[in-house]
């Protein structure tokens, strides 16, 4: 078991059922959040991540922890794929997703589908790529869900994720570690009236395996030709990889 599978929202019950309803929660201020405690420097990561996928222009493409959509909606419209399935296990973040979507006029590319990561209900070698943006550290059981992933995924299809994480050089390392244990977590409290999500969250970042270790840990679960690269200094890193 990795450290951040230990680190739960809330006190009591399973982990998954808690990130549920900790996005639940959240779900109306996170879009607003998420900008404003990156100082909307996360779009810009975004759209890095997608573009490591340009070059194979996928036409089938799965969002795991798709949330309230951004990142679905930006691989629409930069890749121009045929179908593009957004899962999540929190209702409260898609619906908010499927709003965003029918605004955009993007209904018949983008589709979403409660799915719990763990256990996807989709077939083998489905999905030219897969995605994950800010996701994976919420998984009760990594190994299992980037097995799902490679799973669903086609021979010779690729795996892009962005993720948070701590810098390891100073000063940003020290300056992260101050920021994200008095500013994001009370600012998190204040907007979203949930007292533990944002303090949870940043937990899971300083917990969760990066660099070399994570490749290491996507070769395991099936993937080959694994790469990432540490964005703005090491807050947040990317990492591709092949089926």
């Amino acid at each position: 078991m990795y450290e951040q599978e230990k680190i739960k929202p809330y006190n009591e019950g399973e982990k998954g059922q808690q990130v549920e309803q900790m996005f639940d929660n959240i779900a109306p201020t996170y879009d607003e959040l998420n900008h404003r405690l990156s100082w909307n420097i996360d779009k810009g990561w975004r759209r890095k991540a997608i573009g490591q996928l340009a070059p194979y222009k996928p036409q089938r493409i799965l969002d795991i922890a798709t949330g309230t959509g951004d990142f679905a909606i930006l691989s629409a419209q930069m890749l121009k794929p045929q179908q593009l399935l957004g899962t999540d296990i929190s209702e409260g973040m898609m619906e908010i997703g499927r709003q965003k979507v029918g605004k955009l006029g993007l209904d018949n590319v983008i589709k979403f589908a409660r799915e719990d990561c763990m256990s996807l209900t989709l077939g083998d070698n489905e999905f030219d790529a897969v995605t994950a943006a800010f996701g994976i550290r919420n998984f009760p059981d990594l190994d299992k869900g980037l097995a799902e992933m490679c799973r669903v995924l086609k021979p010779g299809g690729h795996l892009s994720i962005v993720e948070l994480t701590t810098p390891v050089s100073f000063p940003m390392k020290q300056l992260f570690a101050i920021y994200s244990h008095t500013f994001l977590p009370l600012y998190g409290r204040l907007i979203s009236k949930d007292t533990s999500a944002y303090s949870y969250l940043t937990r899971t970042i300083e917990a969760f395996p990066q660099g070399e270790r994570m490749v290491d840990i996507l070769k395991k679960a099936g993937f080959r030709e694994a790469r990432f690269k540490r964005l703005t200094f090491g807050i947040c890193t990317m990492y591709f990889a092949t089926k």
